[in-house]
């Protein structure tokens, strides 16, 4: 069998199989190409694996979520202390003429406690919103969106310092939470024990 001249280009050489001159196998190292219009292969599990690490927008919004879930306590702690002045001082004798506080001391304390445990509940479920962003599912990440716009409205509301910050961060948690890293931080493939 002759090969050809070994000096034209066009010619088969030596050593190689037919096919238009390019070589049959990938070289070493390199992986094999998927033929056109082939999806490539998934990852074991038959799902895509997704992020191996927490984006750093996420993480900025578990911490924001920590510091939301604090001042909620903070809140609270000032609020139950508030519950326990009225009722103490609805008894004082000096403050039965004073108009301003009889406004205040018309609120039952039950009423005030019953804020207390209101604004204690929306920090334990700030709290435990961040601590899901781990583990959590979609689930986790609509639950943080809705939290945010509510805690965003209601911090528009009193516009006080922590109101203002209360509306800041919620803002960013909803922003941080929506973009597609979010997304596909919350929609990756978890492993199975």
């Amino acid at each position: 069998m002759s090969f050809g001249d070994p000096n034209n280009p066009y010619g088969q050489q030596q050593g190689q199989q037919p096919g238009y001159g390019y070589p049959q196998q990938a070289p070493q190292g390199v992986p094999p190409q998927q033929g056109y219009g082939y999806p490539a292969a998934p990852a074991y599990g038959g799902y895509p694996a997704g992020p191996t690490e927490m984006p750093g927008g996420l993480k900025a919004a578990r911490v924001m979520l920590f510091v939301i879930g604090g001042l909620q306590v903070i809140g609270a702690i000032f609020a139950a202390l508030a519950a326990v002045g009225v009722s103490a001082a609805k008894n004082d004798p000096a403050l039965k003429d004073d108009v301003q506080f009889q406004q205040v001391a018309d609120w039952s304390a039950g009423a005030v406690w019953a804020v207390a445990l209101l604004i204690l509940a929306w920090g334990v479920l700030s709290i435990v919103l961040g601590a899901k962003f781990g583990s959590g599912g979609n689930g986790v990440r609509v639950t943080a969106i809705v939290f945010g716009v509510i805690t965003a409205v209601l911090g528009i509301y009193p516009f006080v310092v922590v109101g203002l910050a209360h509306t800041v961060m919620a803002i960013l948690v909803v922003v941080f939470a929506a973009k597609s890293d979010g997304a596909a931080w919350f929609n990756r493939q978890r492993q199975q024990f």
